[in-house]
């Protein structure tokens, strides 16, 4: 949960810094458009981040599900 909120307030850290720029770099198109591109690919960046954390902490929790189901297995057939 505090890395998800960590990926939030960056995103919305990059909108604000964005919405500050925004009057000085619509003075020139290829300014507006860099500034623009730079938002979309800094928020893009962020999400395959935090995609690839939750596919982590998901691999995680399967691998350890596997774990604690072989050792009862083995802790049965022990009995």
């Amino acid at each position: 949960m505090l890395k998800t909120m960590g990926y939030i307030i960056s995103t919305l850290s990059v909108v604000l810094l964005g919405v500050v720029s925004w009057k000085a770099a619509a003075q020139d198109p290829i300014l507006l458009d860099c500034l623009i591109a730079g938002m979309l690919l800094s928020g893009a960046g962020m999400l395959l981040r935090w995609l690839a954390y939750r596919a982590e902490q998901q691999a995680k929790r399967r691998n350890s599900a596997t774990v604690l189901h072989l050792v009862a297995r083995r802790n049965a057939s022990r009995s």
